[in-house]
């Protein structure tokens, strides 16, 4: 599972920014345009929201967790679920989490 759950990270860190990468060499760190290109249609709006729900949902349940379980550094899940998104930080706090479980 240890493998897996790394190489999910990987996966979760180079798929969504072979899309995004694009985007920011051409325009920078263009917010506005980043968030008004997301929500452009209704089924890119779909898929934002529902990203941003699962992200919320997920965050709030793993900062539990983490607490409940004292599994350090849940900062850094925060930080890559913001950095690059849910895809990356959902397999890395499985990771901790199993790390965790091995001591």
């Amino acid at each position: 599972m240890r493998a897996f759950l790394m190489v999910s990270c990987l996966a979760g860190i180079v798929i969504p920014y072979w899309f995004a990468l694009p985007f920011f060499l051409i325009h920078g760190a263009n917010f506005s345009l980043f968030l008004e290109e997301i929500f452009a249609t209704r089924i890119s709006s779909f898929f934002a929201a529902d990203l941003i729900v699962a992200s919320v949902i997920f965050l709030v349940w793993s900062f539990r967790d983490a607490r409940e379980r004292k599994i350090g550094g849940w900062w850094v899940v925060l930080l890559s679920n913001l950095v690059v998104g849910l895809s990356l930080a959902l397999p890395l706090y499985f990771l901790k989490r199993l790390e965790g479980q091995r001591k």
